[in-house]
């Protein structure tokens, strides 16, 4: 049913991963195939109607659209380069000025951050900043304090703390140790309210450092809570629950996540990233409730509880130009 997801397989293999400094981890380089293709520095490329563009590529005539974000936003479950949120509006929604594809799979916002701020000397002006998140911040809440630390944790992180951890005990002289382990133990999860409420917080704080970065060009910030497949609908469509009873088979998606994937939670999440932007005078959009009231039960949307289809992706692009106004 979704057979490019083997190619997100090989693309995503940890053995090719890329470790950057401070950004941890993102995509590999040049990569080539006829579902998605990278430039020297990993961002995927998006196309207008007859052109093509990338940060770290061919570049694109100034001013642009910035999109902005984690897989989602990415493209992870398109079929091709042509159907992401950026080329779907570049070439039809919005196409006034082109769109770059500038998110990072897996990636936190702290990750999303720094990725702008290293890579933004590449750009030519930049009129909007459109960030397409929020999923990543709310799941990794659940990990232990020590793995969280002041901004947040990242995926991968018990790989990084566990090779310091071993690091560091090389240099270790006390005949018992350093005691317990930087990665948490058996550290229970916090609550759901209390995730949920940090999750926000931080979410917050780092497009306060986006939106200061951002003024000097008076370059617009928008952030848009991603869509995830239980917050937009309780029933599946009947594609997507064949997909997610197999995916179910091997994966622990409901024991990690179950609390969050509530439609009561996405709810509050949105309730306090809303009055966290509103602080701040950065847009917010929930595209959650959005289509849930625009799309037919029977409608595939999702290769998974989190990333689209080309149909679910056109539809979200839509949506972003009509309500934020970028439909020229």
């Amino acid at each position: 049913m979704t057979p490019q997801m083997l190619v997100y397989d090989d693309f995503d293999q940890r053995g090719q991963a890329r470790w950057m400094s401070y950004v941890m981890h993102f995509h590999r380089v040049d990569y080539r195939s006829p579902v998605i293709n990278t430039d020297r520095l990993g961002f995927r490329l998006s196309h207008g109607a007859d052109d093509h563009a990338s940060a770290g590529g061919k570049p694109a005539d100034g001013p642009i659209r910035l999109l902005a974000g984690s897989s989602m936003a990415m493209g992870i479950g398109a079929t091709c380069d042509q159907a992401t949120l950026a080329s779907r509006l570049w070439t039809t929604h919005a196409p006034a000025l082109p769109w770059l594809n500038f998110a990072g799979r897996s990636h936190s916002s702290a990750q999303e951050l720094l990725l702008f701020l290293f890579y933004r000397h590449l750009l030519p002006p930049v009129e909007e900043i459109v960030i397409v998140s929020g999923l990543n911040n709310l799941a990794l809440a659940r990990l232990p304090a020590a793995q969280r630390g002041d901004d947040g944790a990242f995926f991968n992180c018990g790989d990084f703390f566990g090779q310091m951890d071993k690091l560091k005990s090389q240099y270790r002289t006390h005949p018992f140790g350093s005691g317990a382990s930087p990665t948490g133990g058996d550290e229970p999860v916090r609550p759901l309210e209390v995730r949920i409420a940090d999750a926000a917080a931080l979410t917050v704080r780092h497009l306060e450092s986006w939106q200061q970065l951002a003024a000097a060009t008076d370059t617009r910030i928008t952030f848009v809570l991603q869509p995830l497949a239980t917050w937009v609908r309780e029933t599946a469509a009947p594609q997507e629950k064949r997909l997610f009873d197999e995916l179910d088979k091997i994966s622990n998606f409901w024991e990690l996540f179950g609390d969050i994937a509530t439609r009561d939670s996405a709810r509050r999440y949105a309730e306090l990233l809303q009055l966290g932007c509103e602080k701040i005078d950065v847009r917010f959009l929930d595209i959650n409730p959005l289509l849930a009231t625009s799309v037919k039960d029977d409608s595939w949307l999702f290769v998974n509880r989190a990333h689209m289809t080309d149909h679910g992706l056109d539809l979200v692009a839509r949506m972003l130009a009509e309500q934020l106004n970028f439909s020229s």
